[in-house]
């Protein structure tokens, strides 16, 4: 099928300070799944929320099944079927899938109704799921299914998705993928971001590459190697981070039997953890979301206190040390969630760069803030990591997932730690981006930084990495040197088979 679906011609769109969306023009046909490429803050997010009724553009029209299409608002965006699934879940932990379910909907059928149709559509397309299971106690790949099965009890025109699987499995990616052919096969068109280019090559037959808000490129990712759409998208050849031999440093971080119970409901307990970091070394540490990821985090930063003996940072017992004591000390954290957790949405970037570098960048003395240094360090910040903002007295909110990203991780390397703990630390953010961020780790490592890097993209640990160790339920597995592993062997690990001799698995 080759008729167009959605028509983008000349969207424009401009906030104080910068261009989002210039000129867009392109369209999206029946049944194809159309991918969106750009770097952060080239506008893919200002144009899907355009489409999905969130933003009103300055200039420009759009065309659904032939017909003019501008929704108010998400509502009539869905009325008009065109559905979305974000990037961050907008699910409650404490309901059934059922119940978050109907609250998206207009004209709720009645509960049993509901969760008939979900089996229904869950069986249909390959996406199990019971509608009377606690969100809570979901995966994040169950999660995804919930609000993609809430969107395709829409009976979707055209199906949404922002960086789908950034917090998947690779076997919960090829059910999805499965899920998607099927659709675009039953002529749903589908939009699709990501920041994964391998990805984008195995599922999307076209791609629009947006920059610095316009339309620079258009191809055939099934024939365009991902290197080149990368370059497509940041407009200059790519350079892949370099890892240097370093020689063994002291011992930075030990941790000796980090055991602690889960936080709440959902969380996952720590149990027994072993670990033993060397200055200028880089550790990481993969799972599958879910698996005491954020409870190691909260260990390590001193969010969630344990017996002092059980974390020590060189010869010192700091487990029941708070935060700011760790800091002080010089061990810095970067936890996932980005906007909330690592960053307040409201305040200014001035104002979160105060907020963890007060004392290790002498921003505030006898109990007043130097407001002048603050400024200045969140600019060394934007400058040192690219990062797309009007400037510092932009709010955390308004920037972009990956632009955050980007400031959030800036601002702890730039604090020159001694020990650095980063959760996902390139999640959502571009091809160039990520290899920045990456390369500014292992520059901090040549310069005798001890740095733990917790991640689920496995291509990311082992291009990092010195060694690897797999988080499973709140175990860690004993670390193996990252060079030489293979797929199969870091499959055992994360699959709970900590006590196998993995180096001879598959040999």
């Amino acid at each position: 099928m080759t008729e167009t679906l959605l028509a983008l011609d000349g969207l424009t769109k401009a906030y104080p300070g910068v261009i989002a969306n210039r000129d867009v023009s392109f369209s999206i046909r029946r049944g194809g799944i159309h991918a969106l490429l750009g770097e952060n803050g080239a506008g893919k997010s200002t144009l899907v929320k355009t489409i999905y009724g969130l933003v009103r553009p300055d200039a420009g029209t759009m065309t659904l099944n032939g017909a003019p299409y501008m929704p108010a608002d998400p509502g009539a965006a869905r009325r008009a079927g065109v559905a979305m699934v974000f990037q961050h879940f907008s699910l409650f932990d404490a309901m059934t899938v059922a119940e978050n379910i109907v609250l998206g909907m207009d004209q709720p059928p009645s509960p049993r109704a509901i969760s008939a149709e979900v089996r229904r559509v869950s069986q249909l397309y390959g996406l199990p799921l019971d509608p009377a299971r606690i969100v809570g106690d979901l995966s994040a790949g169950e999660r995804q299914r919930v609000e993609i099965i809430r969107c395709l009890l829409q009976d979707p025109k055209l199906l949404i998705m922002d960086e789908p699987t950034s917090v998947l499995t690779p076997q919960e990616v090829d059910i999805l993928f499965q899920t998607l052919r099927k659709l675009a096969a039953e002529g749903t068109a589908i939009l699709y971001i990501s920041h994964k280019l391998g990805e984008i090559a195995a599922l999307c037959d076209e791609a629009t590459v947006l920059r610095q808000g316009q339309v620079v490129a258009t191809c055939d990712p099934r024939t365009t190697a991902p290197r080149a759409m990368a370059e497509l998208m940041v407009g200059s050849v790519l350079q892949a981070p370099v890892r240097v031999a370093r020689p063994e440093g002291a011992i930075a971080l030990t941790l000796r039997g980090l055991t602690a119970p889960a936080p709440h409901r959902f969380g996952t307990a720590l149990k027994g953890i072993d670990l033993s970091l060397r200055a200028g070394e880089v550790v990481g540490i993969g799972g599958v979301a879910g698996n005491g990821q954020d409870e190691l985090v909260a260990a390590l930063s001193g969010e969630m206190a344990v017996a002092a003996d059980m974390v020590r940072l060189g010869d010192t017992a700091i487990g029941d040390a708070g935060v700011n004591a760790r800091r002080a000390a010089g061990l810095l954290c970067g936890p996932e969630e980005r906007l909330g957790h690592a960053a307040a949405p409201d305040m200014s970037l001035t104002e979160n760069a105060l907020l963890t570098g007060a004392r290790r960048k002498d921003l505030a003395r006898r109990g007043f803030v130097r407001w002048p240094a603050a400024k200045a360090f969140a600019q060394e910040i934007i400058a040192a990591f690219d990062v797309r903002t009007p400037g510092p007295e932009a709010a955390a909110r308004s920037l972009s997932g990956g632009n955050l990203q980007k400031f959030v991780i800036g601002r702890e390397i730039l604090q020159n730690p001694r020990v650095l703990v980063v959760n996902q630390p390139t999640w959502g953010v571009d091809a160039a981006a990520a290899a920045a961020i990456r390369q500014a780790l292992l520059t901090l490592a040549d310069g005798g930084v001890a740095v733990i890097v917790i991640s689920q993209d496995l291509d990311e640990l082992m291009e990092v990495s010195d060694r690897f160790c797999a988080l499973t339920d709140g175990r860690l597995s004993p670390s193996r040197p990252a060079r030489g592993l293979t797929v199969d062997q870091i499959g055992l690990m994360l699959g709970g088979a900590h006590d196998l001799e993995v180096a001879h698995v598959g040999a």
